[in-house]
Order: structure tokens, then C-alpha cells, then sequence
């Protein structure tokens, strides 16, 4: 099997050249591969492991990727991608079929057909199939099936082959299972689909394969979907849901390395189309993908629609209805409590925002006494499913994540879907959402378009921190528009009196330096000035002194996050090293390696993007969904069923091997990713991350992630550039412009 051209990647040789000998395992369901082939240059036997379809002995192999050392099994190879060319001589042939490659081929079947057609065989098996059906034993309708599992097999081929070096294997069993044999063709046609339509794969990979193909820099098809990937890139990395034409065009320009006159009439021709969608907002013009601006349409007319909307239930004296709450709950609320539960009553949308220990939790409480008083049905919701587990222990109420209140599935291009909409709205009629900051426009877009007639939302959430990891600055919006009511609770109730991270949390907000190390207090601050100290100081910590100082068992409520990814204090070398300190290799414990990463049972990790189709199971409950930024642990790995699992809260999840790109380790996070969740403890690395990451409302989410203990170790600068940095995160979205429109 021949390529059609190599990439700079591609061009580097092979590890290892050689013809499988034998194939040790093999999973039909995630193509995982372990096989011993004799490499031609050494003469000795190779063990390689890796995602390698329809591998088998007697075939010649091409293999790139890195040499490993497995406790148990000592040298392989961790195959990045392959070739695999079918043997030609009539023995490797029979060896090949002998050995079930092909769907309804066995040794006995693979003998007589070799003795008829001899080095002819596969071109019989591709060209003529209907020829197997003169040998004794095969059916018309075996040798049809015969036909069909081994286009199959050479369709997957093709497609390995067409994406080796520049798509992972993950990607390309995505891409199989999503358009099967016809894959390649799709491909080939229009190689910009990937990019667009296939999760994990870059502009720069689809655009690498296209020139190869043939597609011309100045192509219609490479400069629309230049644009559109500026747009989606804008959306993933910025939260952008939109961008100013300029900086469109301009990063357009600079991503096609094109002139800027094909750029902007491309722009002009996909406006036209309806593909890219502009907005005024002023004297700036916006330019939208179609899907966003679906979205913020939507949102801000079903806010409208459910503001003017919302049915009253007749109450004369609301404050004598909140006197008798006060009494039912045992409390006495501040008068920004009580105006904001009389809001809620009065008005169909209402917004309630506040920091830590301001009484948000307590305002739930109340809400849900009275509309149960009333007898009206109503949901508790949060964006993520720690934050719904975390709302449910403090309500003692149910709370589910929008997703699954909104019956979340998955369409056959593998794309979210939600049961619940305007055609089946939700059966409540008061839906209050928690941490209302985290949610992006999308899932705002589905919730409200699933809202019922007459019904009220209420978001409460703290506007202070760090907005949605996805796109849109919802809350933010909502709040900026005037056109809802909205609630700001400045009074601290929440504060224990040795503790100092409500306080802190405070301080950071008005732009004053935390108060820390302080006798008997929970905020310590160790300063280091170096990347490498501070890393060292992290693994010190977490090895001896904090273990030393509280126990073992503290660890397990600790969570190290960071401002960023990058560098020795930053989560990707923060996690090698805390992997190795705090769960190394044993012989009790299996492992497998995939896609750079060694994952070993015990490991803490996340779940790295939405998967709505993840089953689970839960003692005697069951269901469906494991959300971004979700955390657990591995339980089990099973190299026989070729599968690792996962508990999440006591959620047991079983992934694949094919899909470990779906987690990353967790032992420590970004503070973007610790979003909507609490910690017992949180250890928050301080080395410099650029202006961007350097920010007053990151390191005031990240305190306030923290229950009972803050530490921070790093840069007295940093410290002081983050307070002082009040430089919110600015989005590109409409969503203000909409609301007061309508």
C-alpha cells in the first residue's frame, strides 16, 4: 500500500520495518494490537503495541513511534501509526488468511482458495469475489461476505494509511466510525471536513493533507474553512462567540498566508451563503459563525419570552410569606436576602450574585421551602456534575446538571443533542440554577429554548469570577443588559473565626493583598522565586511536610491547580512528578500507555471533553454522561478486554483504549478547569504566566475553590501582579446588544 506523499513527520524513517511473525492481541473494539514481528534490519523480534487494524501475521509492516520499557513485559514499542503493506508470496498470503484477518476465513478456507488463486488472491477477493464461489465450501453469499469484511478492512487501511503522521488513532476511528467506508472518500473530496467536523483534529493537519492531495492554497474550500476555524478557534481558545471583521480577516490572512483581498471576498461570499452571520453592534461590525448566532438569538429572546411570560400565583404579601420562612427555617435573612426572594416571586428571570459566604446556598434553601409550600414543582441545576453533587449535599435536594435535566443524547455524527425542548419542554415551572457563571452560551441556548410556558429561571452564581470555560460570558451579559432584575449580596455570613480564606477572597476582590500565615490560620504563602524551586517546593509539600504535618489521609482532599499548562510549575510537568510521588509503578498495579501518557491504575484523572454517551453505573442506578472537567480515579485496567475503568464519585465508567484521549491527569488542574468545584484544600503554584493568566478574577476563583485551607507557593511579584491586575477576560459576544433590542 502505497502513500500519496509524506509530511515532515512522515519523512522521518520508520523505527522499526519488518513482517508480523505473530499477533499476541488483538480488540475488536478498540483495535488495540500487540504483535511480534522480526525487524528486517536486525533479524530480531520486536513486541509492538498499539492501535493496529487488521494487522496480521505474515503482513509487512512499516512502524513509527517510541521504545518503551514495560515492568512486566520489558521492551516494546508504542506504535504511533503503521503501513501495512498485504504480503505477496503465496506462503505469507496463506499465513495472512489463516490467520482470520478476513471475516469468514478460516485456515482451512485460506488453504483452497491460495491453491486456486495463488499470488491472485486478494486481487480475486477485491475485483472478481463472485469467482470464491467455485470453490467447494463457499456460498455466493460467503463469498459477498468475504468481499465486503475485506473492503472493510482495506477501506481502514486506507484511511490509517491516508492520516498516518498527522492524525492520531483516536481521531481516525472517530472518523471511521462517523463515516465508515466512506471515509477516505469524504476525505479526499474535502479534506477540510476534519477540522471542521472530527474532535482533536487542527486546521493544520486537514490543511497538510489537502496539499497533498492537490488542493490549492487559493482554493474556495481552504480559505472558507480557514474562516470558519478562525471563528471556531476564537470560540474553543478565547470564549469568543464572535469576532470584529478586522480581526477575522486579519488572522484569516495570517492562518491561509494568503492576500487579504481573497480573504475578504471570501468573507463577503460566505455572508452571502448565510454560512457567517454579521451583527452591528455600533460602529463595530461582528461576524458570527451560524451556529452561534443561532444561539445568542435565542437565548435572548427566550430570556425575554420567559421574563414577560412567568405566571404569578396570586400571593398579596409576599414579605409576610418570606416572615413565615424566616420561622419554618429558623433564620433571620439580611434585607438584600429578603429582596432577592421576593425577586425571585416577582419576576420571571431574576439574577442573584454573590462571593463566598455570602448566603447564595441559604437563599436556595429558602426558594425551594416556599415554592414547595406553594406546591409548585421545581428543579435544582448546575452546569457540571461536581457542582450539582455539591448543591445537592448542601440543599439536601436533588440537583442535576443541565445536561441530564435536559436529557441529553447523541446523534449519529456524534454530535449533542437534547431531548428536551420547545417541542417537549421540562415538566418544572421554577428552575434555579447554581453557578450560572460557568454557563456557556450553548447550553444556555438549550435551556432556556426547553423551558415550558409560564415558567421562571433563576440563576445564581458569583459574576466575580473567571467566565464560562466555553463560549459567551452569559451571567456576565445578563447582568451588563439591565434588562433583568438582578440581586448583589455583599454581606459575609459564611466565616469561621480562625479562618481567613472567606476574608481573603474579599480582600483579593477589592484589590488588597491576602492576609497570610497567620497562627492558627488556613492561608499560607510560601515565598519562592525560581520555576524549578517552585515545583520543588509543590512536590516537597505533597511528599513529606503536608502528610507529615496532618496525616495521609489529607492528601485526598488536596487539589493542586495553576494558572497555566506550561513550564515546570504548570499542570503537564506538575503531573509526572506528582504521578511518580504519589502513585509510582508497582508490580501490584497494570498500566498502559496511550498517546504519550502512561496511565496506572490508582491514577487521579479527568475527563478532558463532554461525552454525553459514557454509560456508568452507580450501585443499583445507572445512566449516561461524563462532562468536561469532571474527575476520578482509575480503578482497574483490563489489557484482556482492553479497557480501563474510572470511578467518578462512585460513578464507575469503562473507557476503551481507543478513547484515552478523553482524560489527562488530574493531580494537578488548571484553575479554569477547577471551575464549580470545592476542594478541602487547594495548593496554587504562583510563577509567571503572562498577562493574560496573571489576573485578578483567576486567583480569586481559585481561592474560593477552598473550604478549609488555601496554600500558595511561588512569586511575591506574581502574587501582587495578580491582585493588582483587575483586567477582566474580554469576550467578543452580542449578547447585551440583543437583549436591550427586544
Amino acid at each position: 500500500m502505497s502513500r500519496q506523499g509524506a509530511s515532515p513527520e512522515q519523512e522521518a524513517p520508520p523505527r522499526v520495518t519488518g513482517t508480523v511473525e505473530d499477533v499476541i492481541y488483538h480488540s475488536t473494539t478498540s483495535d488495540y494490537t500487540v504483535i511480534e514481528l522480526v525487524d528486517d534490519k536486525t533479524g530480531q523480534l520486536v513486541c509492538a503495541v498499539g492501535a493496529m487494524p487488521h494487522v496480521a501475521a505474515g503482513a509487512q509492516v512499516r512502524l513509527w513511534g517510541d521504545f518503551t520499557t514495560h515492568p512486566d513485559y520489558g521492551p516494546q514499542l508504542a506504535v504511533s501509526h503503521y503501513e501495512m503493506v498485504l504480503p505477496t508470496t503465496e506462503a505469507d498470503i496463506l499465513r495472512y488468511l489463516s490467520s482470520k484477518a478476513v471475516q469468514g476465513i478460516g485456515p482451512s478456507t485460506a488453504l483452497k482458495i491460495v491453491n486456486k488463486f495463488g499470488k491472485d488472491t486478494f486481487e480475486v477477493m477485491e475485483q472478481h469475489p463472485e469467482w470464491l464461489a467455485d470453490i467447494p465450501g463457499i456460498t455466493r453469499k460467503k463469498a459477498a461476505a468475504i468481499h465486503k469484511s475485506f473492503m472493510e478492512m482495506s477501506e481502514l487501511r486506507s484511511l490509517m494509511t491516508l492520516c498516518a503522521g498527522r492524525i492520531g488513532a483516536a481521531a481516525v476511528h472517530r472518523i471511521y466510525r462517523m463515516w465508515g467506508a466512506n471515509a477516505t472518500g469524504y476525505i479526499r473530496r474535502d479534506p477540510y471536513r476534519l477540522c471542521r467536523d472530527v474532535y482533536g483534529v487542527s486546521f493544520a493537519r486537514a490543511d497538510e493533507l489537502a496539499r497533498e492531495l492537490g488542493v490549492s492554497d487559493r482554493d474556495g474550500s481552504r480559505i472558507e474553512a480557514g474562516l470558519h476555524y478562525v471563528l471556531q478557534n476564537a470560540a474553543q481558545m478565547g470564549g469568543h462567540t464572535c469576532l470584529p471583521r478586522e480581526l477575522l480577516v486579519s488572522q484569516a490572512e495570517e492562518l491561509l498566508s494568503l492576500d487579504r483581498t481573497l480573504v475578504e471576498e471570501a468573507v463577503e461570499s460566505a455572508v452571502k451563503r448565510g454560512e457567517i452571520v454579521p451583527y452591528a453592534r455600533g460602529e463595530m461590525e461582528l461576524y458570527f459563525s451560524r451556529t452561534l448566532s443561532d444561539c445568542e438569538a435565542t437565548v435572548a429572546a427566550e430570556l425575554v419570552r420567559i421574563r414577560d411570560g412567568a405566571v404569578t400565583w396570586g400571593i398579596s404579601n409576599l414579605h409576610a410569606m418570606v416572615d413565615r420562612a424566616e420561622q419554618a427555617l429558623h433564620i433571620k435573612y439580611a434585607p438584600l436576602q429578603r429582596k432577592a426572594i421576593i425577586e425571585a416571586f416577582e419576576s420571571g428571570v431574576t439574577v442573584i450574585t454573590g462571593g463566598p459566604g455570602t448566603g447564595k446556598t441559604t437563599l436556595i434553601h429558602a426558594m425551594l421551602y416556599l415554592f414547595d409550600e406553594l406546591g409548585v414543582k421545581t428543579v435544582l441545576a448546575a452546569p457540571t456534575g461536581r457542582a450539582a453533587n455539591r448543591m445537592s449535599e448542601a440543599t439536601a435536594h436533588e440537583a442535576k446538571t443541565i445536561h441530564r435535566l435536559l436529557e441529553m443524547e447523541r446523534t449519529e455524527t456524534d454530535e449533542p443533542r437534547f431531548r428536551r425542548d420547545r417541542e417537549d419542554p421540562l415538566d418544572e415551572m421554577v428552575v434555579i440554577a447554581d453557578e450560572a457563571s460557568m454557563i456557556d452560551l450553548p447550553l444556555m441556548a438549550a435551556l432556556v429554548r426547553a423551558m415550558r410556558r409560564g415558567a421562571r429561571l433563576i440563576l445564581v452564581g458569583d459574576s466575580d469570577q473567571l467566565p464560562s470555560v466555553g463560549c459567551g460570558n452569559v451571567l456576565h451579559d445578563l447582568i451588563e443588559s439591565g434588562v433583568f432584575p438582578v440581586v448583589r449580596l455583599t454581606e459575609i455570613f459564611r466565616q469561621s473565626q480562625n479562618s481567613y480564606i472567606v476574608t481573603n477572597a474579599h480582600l483579593i476582590h477589592q484589590g488588597k493583598l491576602p492576609e497570610c500565615n497567620r497562627e492558627g490560620g488556613d492561608f499560607f504563602y510560601l515565598p519562592r522565586e525560581r520555576e524549578e524551586q517552585i515545583a520543588a517546593t509543590v512536590e516537597e509539600l505533597v511528599k513529606r511536610r503536608l502528610p507529615k504535618a496532618y496525616g495521609a489521609s489529607f492528601l485526598r482532599g488536596l487539589q493542586i491547580v495553576t494558572p497555566t499548562r506550561r513550564g515546570p510549575a504548570g499542570t503537564e510537568m506538575l503531573n509526572v512528578t506528582l504521578q511518580a510521588c504519589l502513585n509510582p509503578p508497582a508490580s501490584s498495579k497494570k498500566e498502559i500507555q496511550a498517546h504519550g501518557v502512561i496511565f496506572r491504575e490508582g491514577d487521579k484523572v479527568m475527563q478532558i471533553r463532554n461525552h454525553y454517551e459514557l454509560e456508568w453505573k452507580k450501585g443499583d442506578f445507572s445512566g449516561s454522561g461524563i462532562m468536561n472537567g469532571e474527575m476520578g480515579e482509575i480503578l482497574e485496567i483490563s489489557k484482556e478486554e482492553e479497557h480501563l475503568t474510572v470511578s467518578f464519585d462512585g460513578r464507575e465508567t469503562e473507557y476503551e483504549f481507543s478513547m484515552l484521549d478523553e482524560l489527562e491527569h488530574a493531580y494537578a488542574i488548571t484553575v479554569h478547569k477547577s471551575q464549580g468545584s470545592e476542594y478541602p484544600a487547594i495548593l496554587l503554584p504562583l510563577s509567571y504566566a503572562g498577562p493574560m493568566l496573571q489576573t485578578r478574577n483567576l486567583l480569586y476563583t481559585a481561592v474560593t475553590r477552598a473550604r478549609r485551607m488555601v496554600i500558595l507557593v511561588g512569586r511575591g511579584d506574581v502574587l501582587r501582579s495578580m491582585v493588582e491586575n483587575d483586567r477582566e477576560t474580554a469576550r467578543y459576544t452580542c449578547l447585551i446588544e440583543r437583549l436591550r433590542e427586544r
